[in-house]
């Protein structure tokens, strides 16, 4: 019976989202915004500071420097449907799983390096 029910509360997750996410990421995500009777989508493009937990409540932290310097930070559900689709420009070598040290830091000093890839032998 329980194993029933657990069924029926999983969500389904987004084929839109990589699921191999994670911190350090540069990604847009393009969310559908609804405005009164029109929708249109919205991008959102900066750093994952964040990747948490499985299941139906799995969520991603996204950090961007907007005007001024203000730093904003939005939180993303993995298997939400308002989720148009995630774009990753660039993978980052952090050493952790959360940057939120990225918080205190501007400028060049909040810049992240990119992670080369491999060489196989």
């Amino acid at each position: 019976m329980n194993q029933e029910w657990l069924r029926a509360l999983k969500a389904e997750p987004n084929p839109n989202i990589p699921a191999d996410l994670s911190p350090g990421d540069i990604v847009s995500v393009f969310v559908r915004i609804k405005e009164g009777d029109r929708e249109r989508v919205q991008e959102f493009k900066g750093t994952v500071i964040r990747v948490r937990g499985g299941g139906n409540d799995a969520t991603f932290t996204v950090r961007r420097i907007a005007s001024h310097g203000i730093g904003v930070e939005r939180t993303f559900l993995r298997h939400s449907p308002r989720i148009e689709k995630v774009v990753r420009h660039q993978q980052s070598k952090v050493r952790r799983a959360r940057l939120y040290y990225l918080r205190d830091r501007i400028g060049k000093h909040a810049r992240l390096k990119a992670k080369l890839p491999s060489k196989k032998k």
